[in-house]
């Protein structure tokens, strides 16, 4: 199937409205209404969720998701990222390197599996998906970074921040030891500027493109110089004499300006609060964003110092948010589809390793971003190897689902996710796997024995997902789906769990 065919059969698609039956909610807004906040703002929710929030009106149920923001996680670390090494002191030979290099990959592994499970634990879906929002903004990845350690401790101030002040995120993001080194900060000084970090904090993080000359750049990578990391203990360094303390012209002001200098600079310009909304709204409302809304949103955004709550707040309560023709408008990230698809079916998944390959085969491996701009998204996630294999992943799901427990070993065989043998590609590159070293082999027996287990703990019982259906009185198409099925026509009154998953409606939110 061609590109064009794809955006073709997504354009009829999302030009479709729902219009199945849904029960009536004495007072409140509805259980469309709450399946569409829930899904938008975190990922697809449990009947159970769509019912209580239907109870709300569309105010409340925003105000009560901004107020359920956690700031720290739920689930613990696993011991393997809280005791991660971090960046060696003593000489190494070759191979003691190769066998450093590839633990930091193994080790991120079991990061991703542990944000992975926070996802699907979280009591507060808001968190995670702008914890991932801020990984996609502020990029950064391990493939550059290589300490998992750095990239736990990104990945927490995100959270911390996660619906918090943005000016104070960017201070701390622009000095994050695993930004630091993904941008090359710590090789920027005053003999010899490195330009990576002051073009990228205003073409990504703050003005986008056509806001800011190549003098600019030129000029405050000067300010930045000195911004470097402490190799004792990977922790951000100011060195003082790599600083550049010279005067410096930038946005037509001048003074001696340092880094922190720059970034208030730039929360000054209004196009930061622009730029910042416009992307907040590529992600929770439509691939398209309404330029005054946007600019009303911003206006906001600033006038309360860059306080996100009452800009999101802004935003979720948008004439647009609501809008029937913004509903089915975005297609689910991978991360998405996986965890919305576990967590709208209440799968017990003790330890989600065997999802981790299901991600990067979908075109998204967490804490890997594709390059410094992050993920693009939406009708970029679906082609035609990506939809073959996200309607795979959700033909499993659904078999072991329909059939219950008699379908354990099938699904264990299937592995979810491809067969147990591969689940070592993730974690160790070729170079690693071509060295043959005795301790990536041990690491990699290791992990595909845990892969198996995991496989096995993974519970697909349909009672509980039945009864909260039931409980709900919803059909099994208004819990699922965002738009009216495509294949509508050929579902039945009551069409199983599979026709639902399997239908092209179930891509989009």
């Amino acid at each position: 199937m061609t590109r064009r065919m794809l955006q073709m059969a997504y354009a009829s698609l999302l030009a479709l409205t729902f219009v199945g039956p849904v029960p009536a909610i004495a007072a409140g807004m509805g259980t469309a209404d709450a399946f569409h906040l829930l899904g938008r703002t975190g990922f697809t929710p449990p009947p159970d969720e769509i019912l209580q929030y239907a109870a709300l009106s569309r105010e409340a149920a925003v105000d009560q998701l901004l107020a359920r923001v956690n700031t720290r996680p739920v689930t613990a670390y696993p011991a393997s990222v809280i005791d991660a090494a971090g960046r060696p002191q003593t000489q190494l030979n070759e191979a003691e390197r190769r066998d450093f290099v590839a633990d930091q990959r193994f080790r991120t592994y079991d990061l991703r599996a542990w944000w992975l499970g926070e996802m699907l634990q979280t009591p507060s879906p808001l968190t995670e998906r702008m914890t991932l929002f801020w990984h996609n903004h502020f990029v950064s990845s391990e493939q550059k970074v290589r300490l998992v350690s750095l990239m736990r401790d990104q990945n927490q101030l995100f959270r911390e921040n996660a619906v918090g002040n943005f000016g104070n995120l960017l201070h701390a993001a622009s000095k994050d030891p695993a930004m630091v080194i993904y941008l090359d900060a710590a090789t920027n000084r005053k003999e010899r500027p490195n330009e990576n970090f002051a073009r990228e904090v205003m073409e990504l993080f703050t003005l986008g493109e056509g806001h800011y000359s190549e003098q600019d750049i030129k000029e405050a990578a000067r300010a930045f110089t000195g911004w470097s990391i402490d190799r004792r203990n990977g922790s951000f360094i100011y060195r003082p004499g790599l600083h550049d303390d010279g005067e410096k012209s930038i946005f037509g002001k001048t003074g001696n300006f340092d880094g922190d200098d720059v970034l208030n600079l730039l929360l000054a310009r209004k196009e930061t609060s622009e730029f910042l909304v416009a992307k907040l709204w590529r992600e929770f409302v439509s691939p398209q964003p309404d330029r005054a809304e946007v600019e009303r949103i911003a206006t906001i955004l600033r006038d309360r110092q860059y306080e996100m709550k009452p800009a999101l707040r802004a935003l979720f309560l948008s004439k647009a948010f609501w809008d029937a023709d913004n509903r089915a408008a975005l297609v689910k990230s991978p991360t998405e589809l996986v965890v919305g698809s576990l967590r709208a079916l209440q799968i017990s998944v003790p330890d989600p390793s065997p999802f981790i390959r299901t991600l990067k085969v979908l075109g998204q491996e967490l804490f890997a971003p594709p390059n410094v701009k992050g993920w693009p998204g939406n009708d970029a996630w679906i082609n035609a190897s990506t939809l073959l294999e996200r309607k795979q992943f959700l033909d499993r799901l659904a078999r072991a689902e329909e059939f219950g427990s008699a379908a354990q070993p099938q699904a264990r065989r299937m592995g979810m996710n491809g067969p147990p043998e591969r689940a070592s590609a993730p974690v160790a590159d070729d170079q690693v796997i071509r060295q043959r070293s005795a301790f990536v082999m041990e690491k990699t027996e290791a992990l595909r024995q845990r892969t198996q287990v995991a496989l096995r703990d993974i519970r697909l019982e349909p009672q509980s997902w039945n009864q909260s259906l039931a409980r709900s009185g919803l059909d099994m198409r208004n819990a699922l789906l965002a738009t009216a099925p495509v294949a509508q026509a050929s579902m039945d009154a009551q069409p199983g769990l599979r026709a639902v998953l399997l239908d092209a409606a179930y891509q989009v939110k």
